[in-house]
């Protein structure tokens, strides 16, 4: 059997925020976006986008639905759901007054004219801008903080408010909430007053600079994951941000910014790029001008965090000059100019890496390799140009374990927490490092053809004792890895349930169907599920996801994360089974490794705190209001001080850190947003977090333990439960990598 690669893409994650702004990677551009004028109205490349994409996913999508008046009224939901999913915008009047858009939504798509929605996008905008105006004047007046109203800050199932004087009382409890936060962060007034209303005028700034992309990107948004969950639309510059993240490198500088008050701040520096190169940028550094080779410096302060970013990106061996403020200068420090060469700047920080964990019981120390995978990614422009050195996870994971084999670990973890997907075929050849030859997925298109696909490459890269740890944030490509390696029985799957997406997307480039003479990017992107996958057992990851040999606790994030989550999700189904044969019987001593697990976390300090951890969690994720009742709120903080600190002492007493709960519910809250912290204290939190014990990758390593042992003493066991008897020594078997053969892929 011959199986044929497919460069496909599964990703489970795609998200739109309107306003928000965060990190991003420096790198193509030579200018940014013209300042908008008002009202927004849509360009005629746009409109041609959305119905060239309309052609597209009525045609060739997995499930093609008609864009008739029903997909419209569901496009409208998704529509206002992007834009007010808290309702705390619009009121029913402004409901009432869209109504009819309802079915008219298909109408503006077909006819090329998107007016409908541009209109609901421009009074969004003005609401914002009312609402964060109001929230100022309150500001002058202050509150009573004495009176028992409450704040029902979880809006998702409510409706609008009724009318003006409606909202008003909303948005003065969010205000009031705001205030009380700072207070019972041991903020003044005049303290709390001035952060509140910088805070309230930044978002109005950035309210402000929202243009006919930011419309036009979260209307299409609304259209394509109605369609499906996982298909979508990206404009010019998130289709380029996303191939960015697939190929885990740019044109740039070689840092990372991010946006905190009027200013783009250094966030962090690549180590072998340009920037941090030349010692002369630092993070915390402020960039307020950029210029492109001899041209003059453009003052970039108040600017958008992404046309910051589109200035600095640009081709390999162009210069671009940056005008900094030093970080230890102070925002009225003397101003210097850094002249840097853009070069090719790989993003290592989600490339895949290597550790290892020495477990010790009693008298032995067995060494478990760790191997992290953020992502399946593949640089396919490369690929499908040749270049013997293009990036791929499976070639980095390859190596590593060639390393980890070189330092003698006894078991290897593959740690596929939150690790949302990406490439398919990467998918594929990753499984075969960890398989002789045989079917890894099996893919059925909208016809029902199904092929498939697997590893004809024999030998393995690890052939000894295995575990793969998910959780619910492993998704797409992470599914298809662990679902393979259950079925063959190759190594063990522990956590938590995964994500449960089991559909395949590709990458349409609109621009390729588009009448048009620009070079430049203008139609975006389409990334459309074209095709489910199956396991090879016949069965499907959609919706069940794949479920771990060695269950962990939940989270609890089941009810708002995860394919079952979605209303559109496909259904389950599943098909004839692959001609595959298990490479081993791992039954032979789950039972035991699961009792050695249970024994072992129930007399574990660190594993109690973890679940004491999570009940905490799960009882403030599940609160939907808060007192504006000062007395009672201060009795509330001192209890969640208090539990706090216990739970600082006891991770002190565990590990020697002064780790707490990373979730922002969970952590004692200090009133700010996060471009109001300091970048200093911030990193320093993210390094502290880094120290904390793993305690569920540490489990894991001694579950690889306690099944090295077994097979150390009894021959017999061994033979069921390594893979193809164990006739493939650990230390002799063949090095193999990801297949350099080009794929193809339908566009």
């Amino acid at each position: 059997m011959k199986f044929r690669p497919a460069l496909v893409l599964l990703l489970a994650f795609t998200a739109t925020c309107v306003i928000a702004q965060s990190a991003a990677d420096l790198g193509a551009g030579n200018g940014s976006r013209k300042a908008a004028s008002w009202p927004l109205k849509p360009t005629a490349t746009e409109a041609q986008a959305a119905q060239l994409s309309a052609r597209f996913l009525t045609r060739f999508h997995y499930d093609a639905q008609p864009l008739d008046d029903a997909m419209s009224a569901r496009i409208y939901n998704a529509y206002f759901k992007l834009l007010d999913g808290e309702k705390v915008f619009f009121t029913q009047a402004d409901m009432a007054k869209f109504a009819p858009l309802k079915t008219q939504l298909d109408d503006a798509i077909w006819n090329q004219d998107l007016s409908a929605p541009f209109s609901i996008f421009n009074l969004y905008v003005q609401r914002a801008v009312e609402r964060m105006g109001y929230a100022r004047g309150l500001l002058k007046q202050g509150f009573d903080f004495s009176t028992d109203q409450s704040y029902t800050f979880d809006r998702k199932n409510v409706d609008w408010p009724k009318d003006q004087a409606a909202l008003d009382t909303l948005w003065r409890q969010r205000t009031m909430n705001d205030w009380m936060r700072l207070k019972l962060a041991g903020k003044d007034d005049a303290e709390i007053r001035k952060t509140l209303d910088k805070r309230y005028a930044g978002y109005i700034d950035r309210v402000k600079q929202l243009d006919s992309e930011d419309a036009f990107q979260t209307f299409m948004t609304a259209y394509a994951e109605t369609t499906d969950p996982h298909t979508d639309y990206l404009g010019p510059r998130a289709a380029e941000n996303f191939d960015i993240a697939m190929k885990l490198s740019l044109e740039g500088i070689g840092a990372v910014l991010q946006a905190r008050d009027d200013y783009t701040q250094i966030r962090e520096l690549v180590p072998a790029g340009p920037a941090n190169k030349s010692g002369k940028v630092h993070v915390g550094d402020r960039v307020v001008g950029v210029g492109q080779g001899n041209n003059p410096i453009v003052d970039v302060i108040g600017w958008r965090l992404d046309d910051v970013v589109n200035l600095i990106r640009g081709k390999k061996d162009t210069t671009v000059k940056l005008e900094i403020i030093p970080a230890d200068a102070g925002v009225d420090g003397k101003h210097e100019i850094v002249s840097l060469v853009r070069q090719k700047v790989s993003i290592e920080e989600q490339a895949a890496k290597k550790k290892i964990v020495d477990i010790k019981d009693g008298d032995v120390t067995r060494k478990i390799g760790v191997i992290e995978l953020p992502t399946f990614y593949s640089d396919f422009g490369a690929r499908s140009e040749g270049d013997k050195d293009f990036k791929s996870a499976t070639r980095d994971v390859a190596k590593l374990l060639g390393e980890l084999k070189t330092a003698g670990v006894q078991g290897v973890i593959v740690d596929l927490r939150n690790n949302g997907g990406g490439s398919l075929a990467e998918a594929n050849a990753m499984t075969g490092l960890f398989i002789d030859t045989g079917p890894v997925v099996q893919v059925r298109d909208s016809k029902g053809h199904v092929e498939v696909q697997g590893d004809d490459d024999p030998g393995m890269a690890w052939s000894g004792p295995l575990a793969v740890l998910v959780n619910r944030g492993s998704a797409s490509a992470s599914e298809i890895f662990a679902a393979a390696i259950q079925d063959y029985h190759r190594g063990l799957i522990v956590g938590e349930p995964t994500f449960g997406k089991g559909t395949v997307q590709n990458l349409v480039d609109l621009d390729r169907f588009a009448s048009g003479d620009s070079e430049k990017p203008q139609f975006g992107e389409l990334k459309m599920t074209i095709q489910e996958f199956f396991r090879i057992n016949g069965g499907s990851t959609q919706l069940k996801g794949v479920t771990p040999d060695i269950a962990f606790p939940k989270n609890g994030d089941d009810k708002d994360f995860g394919e079952s989550t979605y209303d559109n999700a496909l259904k389950w189904t599943q098909i004839a089974p692959a001609n595959y044969q298990p490479v081993a019987n791992l039954n032979a001593y789950l039972p035991q490794l699961q009792q050695l697990h249970d024994a072992r976390v129930a007399q574990s300090p660190a594993w109690k705190l973890m679940l004491d951890e999570l009940a905490q969690y799960k009882i403030m994720r599940d609160k939907t209001s808060i007192s504006l009742n000062y007395v009672t709120r201060e009795a509330e903080r001192k209890q969640q001080d208090a539990l706090q600190t216990e739970f600082r002492n006891r991770h002190k007493a565990i590990d020697g850190t002064d780790a707490v709960l990373s979730d922002d519910d969970n952590a004692l809250d200090d009133g700010l947003d996060a471009n109001e912290r300091s970048l200093k204290s911030e990193l320093k939190q993210e390094k502290d977090a880094k120290k904390a014990k793993d305690v569920e990758l540490n489990e894991t390593a001694h579950i690889l333990y306690d099944a090295v042992g077994m097979i150390k003493v009894d021959p017999k066991l061994a033979a069921e439960v390594l893979p193809y008897g164990g006739k493939f020594s650990v230390a002799t078997v063949a090095d193999k990598a990801a297949p350099v053969a080009a794929p193809t892929a339908a566009h």
